[in-house]
């Protein structure tokens, strides 16, 4: 296979990029020069080296604890809990929440043979256990798909039972958005999900 075909190929396994979107990032690559393709080659094997799970969270990190964590500004009686790192740095940039986080890296799926035992839920139990006396309220910050639904709810009968107040995230209308091209399960979410003003 010659170069072009095969840097091609390579780019076309990222997640969205189709064979189209692939041939131009090849094309961009290729137009950049050398000195950008050793810099991004470079970048990604640093990254793919270095780049590990925090020890308390999961988050992605760099080092042995990640920044989060260390951040003794962090509010240590809340603990959200989300499915993707992707998902921590949404809610980061909402800047209103100041607690701690825990990764799952997924949500269970049974149709896809993800099970509690594929996720770091045993790595959230185990953290609970150790700093129970700091964790007083767990945000379940799943997405609002069947997969997340299944994950809150395997989480939240986990936790119960060991004395911690579980909460899950508000679902509904988003901000700016006209009702009647909402969707009906998330007028539904919106309905049930009201609160008194």
């Amino acid at each position: 296979m010659d170069p072009l075909a095969r840097l091609i190929q390579v780019l076309g396994r990222f997640p969205g990029v189709g064979e189209k979107t692939a041939t131009r990032l090849a094309f961009f690559i290729l137009r950049q020069g050398s000195e950008f393709a050793r810099d991004l080659a470079q970048a990604v094997v640093e990254a793919t080296e270095k780049v590990g799970y925090c020890r308390r969270c999961q988050n992605l990190t760099d080092i042995e604890v990640c920044m989060i964590c260390a951040d003794t500004r962090r509010d240590p009686n809340l603990l959200c809990v989300v499915e993707q790192v992707q998902d921590l740095r949404a809610i980061e940039r909402s800047r209103e929440y100041r607690g701690t986080y825990h990764v799952l890296h997924g949500a269970i799926a049974p149709l896809d043979g993800v099970g509690p035992d594929d996720i770091k839920v045993k790595e959230l139990l185990a953290r609970l256990s150790q700093e129970n006396q700091e964790v007083q309220e767990v945000i379940l910050a799943t997405n609002p798909s069947v997969e997340g639904e299944a994950t809150a709810l395997y989480i939240q009968r986990l936790l119960s039972p060991m004395g911690f107040k579980v909460s899950r995230i508000a679902s509904g209308l988003p901000m700016g958005s006209d009702i009647e091209y909402v969707d009906a399960a998330t007028i539904a979410q919106a309905l049930v999900g009201r609160r008194l003003l």
